[in-house]
């Protein structure tokens, strides 16, 4: 394990029984708080992805836009949102993905990428990737590629990896 995943690893809390019984719920609000860290996250990505010719950052709601405009900014590109249903405010395609128990969606603004745009996917957390998926999936219908998803932390016992269509992805720790 590298110095900054045992870091991470050590500054994660977790929340037991949150936000229901029997969840280990894993906090990154003690990583965010640790200004230091936080900039070492971002520099190790920005390192990681300077290199590849990306357009854009594709963040997810929520925490996937702390990371992701951080990223973008290090990076000098845009930050591309994607939002639970009703809170884009133009034009835009979405996609239904499938949880545990019932259906969600996400959505994204139609202009947001173009054809060939080369993008980073990021969030917080990879846990069963019906949410990554499908962002992957409205990437991919607008003709951008994704060359890679990030994650702070993964999950890898519920094997979310699977739900990634083929696409590379990286934590930076994973439990």
């Amino acid at each position: 394990m590298s110095d900054l995943a045992s870091k991470v690893r050590s500054t994660l809390r977790d929340v037991p029984d949150f936000p229901k019984e029997g969840i280990v719920f894993k906090d990154i609000t003690p990583v965010l708080s640790d200004g230091m860290l936080f900039r070492e996250i971002i520099e190790a990505w920005r390192e990681r992805y300077a290199a590849q010719n990306i357009s854009a950052i594709v963040g997810i709601e929520s925490r996937g836009f702390i990371f992701g405009a951080a990223l973008a900014h290090a990076l000098g590109v845009g930050l591309t949102l994607v939002r639970k249903p009703g809170k884009l405010p133009y034009k835009r395609i979405g996609v239904d993905y499938t949880l545990e128990y019932g259906t969600d969606r996400v959505e994204m603004h139609t202009d947001a990428l173009a054809p060939g745009d080369r993008v980073v996917v990021v969030d917080d957390l990879l846990a069963t990737g019906g949410t990554c998926g499908a962002t992957i999936a409205l990437v991919q219908e607008l003709g951008a590629v994704v060359v890679e998803c990030a994650f702070l932390v993964e999950l890898g016992f519920l094997e979310g990896s699977k739900r990634l269509h083929g696409v590379p992805y990286h934590a930076l720790t994973v439990f």
